[in-house]
Formats: C-alpha cells, structure tokens, sequence
C-alpha cells in the first residue's frame, strides 16, 4: 500500500497550499476593509504569518492541541485493561512500529478518533460512553478504523486539517461578528474613490469571509471521505471480522448525544459526526463522512474473505454506479491473498441497564482523578479530586478510612499512572514488593509505599503491576 502512503502525502500538501490561500485571501480582504490597501498587505503579512505558525504549531503539537480541547485523558491498562489489550492487538496486526498512547474521553456519548504526527508518535481516542456501550468485538473494529488511519498516514493531514480550519473558522467568525457589531463603518478612506475601494474590499472580505469555511471544509471533505472508506476496508483486514465495525457504527450513530467537547473544526476526525444531537447534522454533501447506512451496508456486504479486493466488491455492489472507481490503490486490488472472515463469536451477556449507567459513571468519574474507597463495612465511597481532608468517618459504620490522595507525596488519583508507561519488563533483582490486598470487585484507590495513588478498575485481573513513581512492583492479592 506504498502507493497509498504517497498519495496521501501529495492530497495533503495539496490540502494544506489550499487552505493556505484561503487564509491568505481572507487576511488580505480583511485589512483592506479596515486600512485600504495597504491594510491590505498588513492583513496579508498577518494571514502569512498565522498560516506559517499554525503549520509549525500543527506539525509538532497538533496533536496535543486537539487532544487538549477535546478533554482527553491519557490512561494506562490499570483504568481499562480491554481497551489497552484491543489497541496492543490492532497495532500487532497493522504492523505498526510503536504502541499508540491511549486516551479517554469522559463522555457519554460514543465515539472516537485517532491523531499524530506518524505511526511512531500517534494516538488513539475514545469516549468512556464507546467503551460502555461496544462489546469486545465492536470495540475492536472501531479501534482497528483509527489504527488504519494511522497504518495509512490519514493522522498528520488530519490533524494538520483540524488545525488550519479551525484557524480559518476563527478568523472569519471575529471578522463577520465585528462587522455584525460595528455595523461596517470601522473602515477609514482619503477621499471618494478611497471610500469606493474600501468598500468593494469590505464586500469582498464579506463574501470571503463566508465562503472561505466553507470551501476549506468541502475541499476538506472531499479528500477525507476516500479515507473513511479506505479505513473501513483495512479495518476489516486487520480484524477479518467486518460485521464488529457495523455493529460499532450502527451504535454510534443511534446515539442521541452531542460530544460536549467537539466542536466544528474537530468533529471531521471523529469516527462518526459528534454534533448530531442540536440540528448539527451535516447533509451528505458536507459531511465529512459517507453516511452511516451506506457503510454498514457495504461492511454487511463482504462473505467471500476480508481482504481490499471484498471490500471493493462490496464497494461497487452498493454504490451501483457511483462506485465504479477504485477506492483501493493498485497493489490492494492486485493482492490475491486469501484472507477468511472470522466466524461470528458467541455473544455477549447483555449488561443491566442500572448496572451500565453505574459502570460508565464510575469510568468517567475515575478518569476525572476521582478517588474509590471501599470500608471495611463494605460501603463503597467515591470521593472528588478537590476533597481535602486525610480521613474522614464512614457515614454508614463510623469508621475511619484515611484518604489516599490526602499523601504529601501522592499524586492526582490517575494523573500517576496516566503520565508514564507501566514497566512490567523491570529486573526483578533486588526489587522493592509492596502488597494490597483488594477489598472487592469495583473501582479502588490505594496509595503505594512512596505516597503516589493507585487506581484498581473492576476488569483489572493482573496479578502485580509497577509503580511509575518509585518502580516499586506492587503485588495485588484477592
């Protein structure tokens, strides 16, 4: 899939000189507005300038920006071991040189995405509500999309893009609500035909201004629906179990729940469109995906083996004559290798409803640094990050349980084992062991020797993990 690789490349220089121009034009029109011509260069200069800083900004911590606004937290195996064992196994099957960093997102509402610079520093995202709502095999094939995002180097352009409209957006919403408010009279002219040029500058700012976004977007959207499709298609050959992602999908998109966090310029890198739920809802000519529908019925469709050639197939079979042309590049369709689908495993016991809510609350609450206490009367007790006391007495029993987070030595209760990797290939010569035994099924939070909190989450099976604080290993006992 080299070739894949290559055009990529090339769609998103294309993608990232496009969007340039739009910035370009809108920064010139803008200035002209306010100061004539030569505002006009100023707004330009400017336009360049943020362009140029964006794209640095963008290619080195792009990432973490869309990271940061969309309220990710980074995790390790010990807040959701299922999620990590799902992504180790995509990134064994996709062949990819390094372990993705895994967040969550402490959302109800369903979804994910992938973002990097390359398969080297990358990340994968999903929300605590996908983690609820998905089954094992679900859940594999929407972490399998994004790692085929990544596989296919669909992550930079993505990022890059999220970035350079978001800069476009902002830039052309402080004009038009300037504008809006300042009734367009903030412009200055020498003279009537100054005061004609500024006016033809303002309406075309205006007109620019509107259709700059726009043009991004649809541009935008043009180049990253192939690669929705193209995702679909590696993620049923990384898996070989198509049937998992439509399921995913169809959950997905039966949600009612906006993504509180998302927002216009971050939702194209969602697996599904996050703005759903308040009249968002983007029509198939804008949308940064194919609908829903279409590509659960083209994953529905494919029987005959999970390799690209069933995929497009399948492809063509749906879209009748709009699928004519190959979504697949060259090398995928020649490669006749015979890959066979997966048979459909058993299912899964449906959760409680009670139990469902209870668990995704628990879930988001624990990547929040909440802090779970159980007492020796058995009553379980969830504490907020900003409770400050070192002890306090069980509502129910009396007792006094002390306060994990409470250590001057501690740190936030999953900020510790969040931050660093585990480091469970430590010698175990002359290593420090601290035991903890466990006092029930669900959540738990602990302190280890040095001081630093430790969450226990109710899948956590392990028998012993390290502390990423002192490199302790801390051996649990049920």
């Amino acid at each position: 899939m080299w070739e894949l690789i290559s055009a990529n490349k090339r769609k998103s220089i294309i993608l990232f000189l496009a969007m340039g121009i739009c910035l370009v034009l809108l920064g010139y029109f803008i200035g002209g507005t306010y100061a004539g011509k030569d505002g006009g260069y100023y707004g330009l200069s400017i336009a360049l300038f943020i362009w140029v800083f964006m794209s640095i900004i963008s290619f080195f911590s792009g990432d973490s920006i869309i990271l940061a606004i969309s309220r990710a937290k980074k995790v390790t195996p010990n807040v959701h071991p299922q999620l990590f064992n799902v992504v180790e196994e995509m990134k064994i099957a996709a062949g990819l040189p390094a372990m993705p960093s895994v967040y969550i997102i402490p959302d109800p509402a369903p979804n994910a995405f992938a973002v990097g610079r390359n398969p080297q520093k990358s990340a994968v995202v999903v929300t605590a509500g996908l983690l609820e709502q998905l089954n094992r095999d679900e859940l594999q094939g929407v972490v399998a999309h994004e790692m085929s995002h990544i596989l296919n180097r669909d992550v930079l352009f993505m990022t890059f893009s999220g970035v350079l409209l978001g800069s476009i957006v902002f830039l052309s919403h402080v004009f038009l609500r300037s504008m809006w408010f300042g009734g367009g009279r903030r412009f200055n002219s020498k003279g009537k035909s100054g005061g004609q040029a500024q006016m033809i500058m303002m309406i075309v700012a205006l007109a620019i201004a509107i259709l700059a976004p726009i043009m991004a977007r649809l541009l935008y959207f043009a180049i990253s629906r192939k690669r929705e499709y193209l995702a679909d298609a590696t993620a049923v050959r990384l898996t070989r179990y198509p049937e998992g992602l439509a399921s995913a999908l169809e959950k997905i998109s039966g949600s009612n729940l906006d993504l509180q966090s998302a927002n216009k310029a971050t939702a194209a890198l969602y697996i599904a469109n996050p703005l759903k739920a308040k009249g968002r809802k983007l029509s198939n000519l804008t949308s940064t995906h194919p609908p829903i529908h279409e590509r659960v019925d083209i994953l529905r469709r494919i029987s005959n083996g999970a390799n690209y050639i069933n995929y497009q197939h399948a492809f063509t079979f749906i879209k009748g004559n709009r699928g004519r042309t190959n979504i697949i590049p060259p090398s995928g369709i020649q490669d006749k290798t015979k890959l066979d689908l997966r048979t459909k495993p058993l299912e899964e016991a449906a959760k409680p409803h009670k139990k469902g809510v209870r668990d995704l609350g628990d879930l988001i609450r624990a990547v929040n640094n909440y802090v779970f206490l159980v007492c020796a009367c058995g009553l379980k007790m969830k504490l907020p990050p900003d409770f400050n006391k070192k002890s306090f007495n069980c509502p129910r029993c009396g007792t006094l349980n002390q306060v994990p987070v409470a250590e001057l030595a501690a740190l936030t209760a999953v900020t510790d084992i969040i931050d660093k990797p585990s480091n469970d290939s430590q010698p175990e010569k002359d290593e420090k062991i601290f035991r903890y035994k466990r006092k029930g099924k669900g959540w738990e939070s602990f302190n280890c020797e040095c001081g630093a909190v430790k969450q226990l989450s109710p899948s956590f099976n392990k028998n012993s993990f390290y502390c990423n604080h002192c490199g302790r290993k801390i051996l649990i006992e049920n």
